[in-house]
């Protein structure tokens, strides 16, 4: 192929160049590296490459008669040459092919691939002039790909740095959670506000420089779980107004476009798991609201209302777990399968994206937990009878009324417990929102139905005679009126399936000689919010 043609005159020749060096620009701001070595592929018919410094082939272009196998070897053959001899260009053959070589115009700092062209035959007469061109373009197109590379290899060092942190803060291990984040900066808040906000992956990048603009001092992590969620930890002034939250998710609103937020209580560092449950249960009340977002929506925990003698319960159902020692080294200890069986219960199959692990490593550890405790955890049930456990076991000493009658508690059943008046005064005021909602009985119906089938809508909208599109609709209203996410983990399914048992009870006892009214349900120092990262 002859770029330039013998006898062409000199301003021929410089008027083609010109022409040549302006569509190379044009072709670097359309595309970049790829788009350039398509066009030079295109302009010289000729198989082009770009070749690290290692023989790697980066990329490379063209559809010639040159056999893509040979050409590769011959550019990473001549490319070695290159570099070990510190040559700027080089010229390579064999038996039937001509390869040209030449370092892209870099700066020194970046050890800079090399740009190959390999065709059948000698070199052309223009081509070498037409590959130095080329240098200069591809030079500056991948050193500024190059960069954004490096960029992005930054980023995603500092969201992993903030992903630990987190998972540190979500199991309680506050100080060394301190440690790090003193090192990334900000330092964390003595007190925080968390924040979910949902919006398409594509844009969380985009949304977490804003969040991070709009809060001061916060700290901003990608969702290690959800891919289009973003999680904002907000710190909380001393003596902030009372409207500040919603406030504060409004703004976020705005500043994200519309996007929905949930907002939760202001909680001190160690509640984080507390916060992120709230948060994303403010999420789901937010979808359905015009103004787009939501602040946690507080009752009492469940935990708090039965009071001391759920730890006692707790302590007899998780015991086989806590004394269990493995059998080898390597396999997970008592509390590591706790942990994963937490991270299950709240994020279910997606488990094993928080938890870095694989799904068959997540399956044998749920099936040797579920042996240890005597649980079948593909039954609602018994994964309501865990999660309430776990999260009895997690609750703060300071948040434990002082125990009476240990005694006559030790060996009381979770039924016992349940049947209480204030536990059922709890359960009643927690689906009050359902059963007195028009249409109460249609919501009601299928929320039990759900309940009672293991909170999967295939075997839901078989019983009920609908289509699972129907029955996720009447849920979604269900959550519109709890203000609770249900179908997308972290879910409030456990605890609804507690207040359902509750009152299944209180109604099938046998009715009893009138006595004192009961003592209203009392109101928690702390009030936990079901559903978090860690039940």
């Amino acid at each position: 192929m002859q770029v330039t043609t013998q006898g062409t005159s000199a301003p021929d020749r410089r008027a083609h160049r010109a022409d040549d060096v302006l569509a190379m620009q044009r072709s670097a701001h359309r595309g970049g590296t790829r788009s350039v070595l398509s066009w030079l592929a295109a302009r010289t018919r000729a198989r082009v490459f770009l070749v690290g410094v290692d023989g790697t082939i980066l990329a490379s272009c063209g559809t010639g008669a040159t056999k893509n196998e040979r050409a590769a070897e011959l550019a990473r053959r001549g490319t070695k040459e290159l570099v070990s001899r510190g040559l700027g260009s080089l010229v390579v053959d064999d038996q039937e092919h001509t390869g040209l070589l030449c370092s892209l115009d870099c700066a020194r700092r970046t050890a800079a691939p090399a740009l190959a062209a390999v065709l059948p035959g000698p070199v052309p007469e223009g081509l070498p002039q037409l590959l130095a061109d080329a240098s200069s373009a591809l030079g500056m197109c991948w050193q500024a790909e190059d960069n954004e590379r490096r960029r992005n290899r930054l980023e995603l060092v500092e969201a992993h740095n903030r992903e630990a942190v987190l998972h540190l803060l979500m199991n309680g291990q506050v100080s060394a959670a301190r440690q790090i984040a003193g090192v990334l900066r900000p330092a964390l808040p003595e007190v925080l506000r968390f924040l979910v906000v949902e919006s398409p992956p594509r844009l969380r990048p985009d949304l977490a420089r804003r969040c991070a603009g709009l809060i001061r001092g916060a700290w901003v992590v990608p969702c290690p779980v959800h891919a289009d969620h973003l999680l904002v930890l907000a710190p909380v002034a001393p003596g902030e107004p009372a409207e500040e939250p919603l406030a504060l998710a409004a703004a976020v609103a705005r500043e994200t476009g519309g996007h929905p937020v949930g907002v939760s209580e202001a909680v001190p560092l160690r509640e984080t798991a507390t916060a992120y449950g709230q948060a994303f249960h403010a999420l789901a009340a937010a979808r359905g609201r015009a103004q787009r977002y939501a602040t946690f929506a507080c009752r009492p925990d469940p935990v708090l209302v039965i009071g001391p003698a759920l730890a006692a319960w707790a302590e007899r159902l998780l015991a086989p777990l806590r004394g269990h020692a493995p059998r080898r080294p390597q396999d997970p200890d008592g509390r590591e399968l706790a942990t994963t069986a937490a991270s299950w219960l709240a994020f279910a199959a997606q488990a094993t994206a928080h938890l870095k692990i694989h799904r068959n490593t997540l399956s044998a550890r749920l099936r040797q937990t579920g042996q240890l405790l005597a649980l079948d955890l593909d039954r609602l049930a018994d994964q309501s009878l865990l999660a309430l456990a776990l999260r009895a076991e997690r609750l703060p000493a300071a948040c434990r009324p002082e125990p009476r009658g240990e005694d006559e508690t030790a060996s009381l059943r979770l039924d016992d417990l349940l049947t209480r008046p204030t536990t059922v005064a709890w359960a009643h005021g927690l689906l009050r929102p359902v059963r007195t909602a028009p249409p109460s009985a249609a919501l009601a119906h299928t929320l039990d139905v759900w309940l009672r089938n293991d909170a999967r809508l295939g075997p839901t909208a078989t019983e009920l005679a609908l289509s699972a599109t129907a029955v996720r609709k009447r849920l979604t209203r269900v959550e519109d009126l709890l203000e609770r996410s249900l179908l997308r983990s972290p879910s409030d399914r456990h605890e609804l399936w507690l207040a359902a048992r509750a009152l299944d009870l209180a109604e099938a006892a046998p009715p009893l000689a009138p006595a004192p009214a009961p003592a209203p349900v009392p109101e928690p120092a702390v009030t936990t919010g079901s559903g978090g990262m860690y039940p």
